[in-house]
């Protein structure tokens, strides 16, 4: 199973230990819980969020269109 490292803010990190202490459960199992609860609910996701401010100059607004004339 592949391993990565993330970074939990430390009050975040107590309320899991808590959690997983009563549920019996290692934080990995919690963070895998979590994350299946994630994709499972995030399935949906149909866009990436480009082309999101096509047509109304927002997006050129946004990320400064190299083609504007000054």
């Amino acid at each position: 199973m592949p391993r990565t490292i993330i970074d939990i803010p430390a009050q975040q990190l107590r309320e899991v230990d808590r959690l997983c202490a009563r549920l019996s459960i290692s934080r990995a199992e919690a963070v895998r819980r979590g994350l299946k609860q994630f994709i499972e609910h995030n399935t949906e996701v149909t866009t990436n969020g480009f082309g999101l401010w096509g047509g109304t100059g927002e997006r050129d607004a946004l990320l400064g269109d190299q083609r504007s004339t000054p």
